[in-house]
């Protein structure tokens, strides 16, 4: 496991397969970011295609604690509306959030996975306690200014690291001839 890096990257949460990337996996339960991996920055909306990927999860056995720096209100009526669990003002990537998290779920670290938008609060915070994690892409490019300054770090770390559910780019220069082979494999 390497620290600064997510053992997985999705261009979205609901890339992530429930039954094979989370119950196969033995990941039965999710410590969840909210603000850009479940929550649209742009809308302050949960997308619907979001909101149904919970319900199938949670139908399917998978437990979920939502672990958030967020210290608003909107968040704790977040996490009303639908009816998980919250672990808010949480100062991650710091572990004791992660673990309330766990505690309010019944999980361990053994059957958790963490899924955030951010390398340095999510995949560190999961990392610190030996836990694997998800990264997805942000589902919006708005967010907080220290969280943009951030993402330039981010890239430094991930750089080279595609969402699994996208093709691979094409290497610049390769021209027609490299499109022509990568489209007809």
């Amino acid at each position: 496991m390497a620290f600064m890096r997510p053992e997985r990257l999705f261009s979205r949460i609901t890339r992530v397969d429930i039954e094979r990337d989370l119950l196969r996996a033995g990941r039965t339960h999710v410590l969840l970011d909210v603000d850009n991996t479940i929550l649209s920055r742009e809308t302050g909306e949960v997308p619907r295609d979001v909101a149904t990927w919970l319900a199938r999860a949670r139908t399917a056995g998978v437990g979920f604690c939502l672990v958030s720096n967020n210290w608003h209100q909107s968040v704790f009526d977040l996490a009303a509306r639908l009816e998980l669990p919250l672990v808010a003002r949480s100062v991650k990537p710091l572990p004791p959030a992660f673990l309330a998290g766990m505690r309010k779920i019944g999980a361990t670290r053994r059957d958790t996975v963490v899924i955030g938008d951010q390398l340095i609060t999510d995949c560190m915070g999961g990392h610190f306690l030996a836990m694997p994690v998800y990264m997805v892409l942000p589902l919006a490019e708005a967010d907080l200014k220290h969280t943009l300054m951030l993402r330039h770090v981010e890239r430094l770390f991930i750089g080279d690291m595609h969402p699994e559910d996208e093709p691979e780019p094409v290497p610049e220069g390769a021209g027609a001839k490299a499109c022509f082979l990568h489209v007809s494999v």
